[in-house]
């Protein structure tokens, strides 16, 4: 039989062509991922910062008279030439508390700034008179991935962040990201709780997770254009590398023959 490298070189193409079919389940994230029933829940906490295991607390309290309320604040080192050391920040265990001078274990699991500083006053009553206290979420932060220009996980400054100054961290969407069907995926109870929200609806403000809380990840997802896309360039990359192997494979036989 004659030797036909046309044919082989046809033949390798379009088995690339159809062996590089792309998809839907090729690039979308959190496919499998159900909507968890527990908007009523999240509902709650919708424009809240609530303390989470892990999470990092600064608290400084402060009265008229500072002798009084330094036992109650941390510092790492001792002040030298005018510089005030580093205060000490106070991480949320697996049980839900804070290690607090003085006081003790405190419970934080669950409960606002607002809340912990009410609770706070009450504990430090028999210590101190009128203390001012300040308190903020140290490790605050929002992951933003998908179809959006700067995808990644982004430090907020204050207590409260909307979906959409989170989408503008990340430099917005791009023209592929599917604005009718973004997830926010956070973890409420110990449970990961999956929740879709449409950015095109006037209505978006009364989502519960219109507000994100700390540790949410957002995931655009790509719209078909996107996923085609995507599909087209696998199988250009397939194919380029196979051609390529048998471009090189026919002219080792030619030349041997």
């Amino acid at each position: 039989m004659k030797f036909q490298p046309r044919r082989i070189l046809l033949l390798a193409i379009t088995i690339a062509l159809l062996s590089a079919c792309g998809s839907k389940k090729d690039v979308v994230y959190f496919q499998d991922a159900a909507l968890s029933g527990l908007e009523t829940q999240v509902k709650e906490s919708r424009s809240s910062t609530r303390f989470k295991v892990d999470d990092l607390i600064s608290i400084f309290v402060s009265t008229l008279d500072p002798e009084a309320s330094a036992p109650f604040n941390l510092f790492r080192g001792t002040q030298e030439a005018g510089i005030r050391p580093e205060q000490v920040d106070y991480l949320v265990d697996k049980e839900g508390e804070i290690d607090f001078p003085v006081i003790g274990k405190l419970k934080v699991v669950g409960l606002t700034p607002e809340e912990l500083r009410v609770k706070l006053t009450e504990s430090l009553a028999d210590y101190l008179k009128d203390p001012i206290i300040n308190i903020r979420l140290k490790n605050f932060t929002v992951t933003v991935l998908g179809e959006v220009n700067r995808p990644g996980t982004y430090l907020v400054n204050g207590e409260q962040i909307t979906i959409f100054e989170a989408l503008g961290l990340a430099s917005d969407m791009t023209i592929k990201g599917m604005r009718k069907n973004v997830l926010v995926v956070r973890e409420f109870d110990g449970t990961k709780v999956y929740y879709r929200i449409d950015l095109t609806s006037n209505k978006a403000a009364e989502s519960p997770v219109y507000y994100l809380t700390q540790n949410d990840v957002v995931y655009v997802e790509p719209n078909k254009s996107a996923i085609t896309s995507s599909a087209l360039d696998n199988r250009a990359s397939i194919t380029v590398s196979i051609v390529t192997a048998l471009i090189t494979s026919t002219v080792l036989l030619i030349t041997r023959n």
